[in-house]
């Protein structure tokens, strides 16, 4: 996770243990947090039967281009789409929806 998300956002890894990694900017940007769950559970998309417990959406010039670099470092698409041609709905490697669209 930590991974995925430090090469999709550009932060690098400010501090971890076993079972935390913390992603952040410098100079006290904001950053990520990640801490690992035993018993985890993947977000259902787009179903609702176990709910997301975070939501996430990257801008992009590019719609196309956004979304292959993302599915390129990890993501994967699920079917559903509510809008394609506005933004798209992907799974980070744990299962979280998140959304990539355009920034006009």
């Amino acid at each position: 996770m930590a991974r995925f998300w430090g090469e999709a956002l550009g932060l690098t890894v400010a501090f971890h243990t076993d079972d935390f990694y913390f992603l952040g900017g410098k100079d006290g940007a904001a950053g990520l947090g990640f801490h690992r769950l035993p018993d985890y559970r993947p977000p259902t998309w787009p179903g609702t039967d176990q709910e997301k417990q975070a939501h996430i959406d990257i801008a992009a010039d590019d719609l196309d281009e956004g979304e292959a670099r993302l599915l390129a470092l990890g993501a994967t698409k699920p079917d559903f789409q509510p809008s394609p041609d506005r933004w798209r709905v992907l799974l980070d490697p744990a299962g979280h929806p998140f959304c990539v669209s355009t920034v006009a």
